[in-house]
């Protein structure tokens, strides 16, 4: 029984389970390198964002509630 015997229950090989039994480095590799991509998507994003001109950044509209005592407008009638 390795570290890695986990593995084989989600899916990897007997030969996938050995190698990272001998080798577990190359695991350590991988989540390294999975961070490094996940910290670079998030840097190229903040970069992207903060460069945005005003007119390109999306401006919440403010949605006004109709008044209880007001009376809806009439169509104009047509002739």
């Amino acid at each position: 029984m390795g570290q890695f015997d986990w593995f084989s229950k989600i899916g990897a090989t007997p030969q996938a389970v050995a190698v990272l039994n001998d080798q577990p480095v190359l695991f350590t590799i991988l989540l390294v390198v999975l961070v490094a991509m996940i910290l670079q998507c998030v840097l190229i994003w903040y970069i992207h964002f903060a460069t945005m001109k005003p007119e390109q950044k999306k401006k919440k509209e403010k949605k006004e509630k109709p008044k209880k005592d007001a009376k809806p407008a009439k169509p104009p009638a047509m002739r």
